[in-house]
């Protein structure tokens, strides 16, 4: 189900704008609120980590157009076909969100 609603939202790019805005501003409110980190901190761990999952998703799902058997002129066989940016900013989104959370309830018992 979350697939799907996923890539109904991804179909437009300021839905997808919106969803990933919200939610981010949503984890880092939270992180803020429950604990204790500044507005900076909780937003620069995000970012960090945001980034680390974009590029570890980017590479899913993706086939090149040697892959699927049509290369335009003038392209590079190796570049993907289809490569479904907005839906994995949505799941990197989601994802990151999680893990921002779980890492700000663990910055205290780490003594940090």
């Amino acid at each position: 189900m979350a697939v799907r609603v996923v890539k109904r939202v991804a179909a437009s790019t300021a839905a997808t704008i919106l969803i990933v805005v919200a939610l981010s501003a949503a984890a880092v409110a939270l992180t803020v609120r429950l604990f204790g980190l500044t507005v900076a901190g909780a937003i620069a761990l995000y970012f960090v980590i945001w980034w680390t999952f974009i590029f570890a998703v980017l590479p899913f799902g993706v086939r090149s157009q040697a892959e699927h058997g049509e290369i335009p002129a003038g392209t590079e066989p190796g570049a993907p076909v289809a490569p479904a940016l907005r839906e994995k900013a949505l799941w990197t989104t989601l994802v990151a969100a999680c893990v921002l959370v779980a890492a700000a309830a663990l910055l205290p018992i780490a003594g940090l």
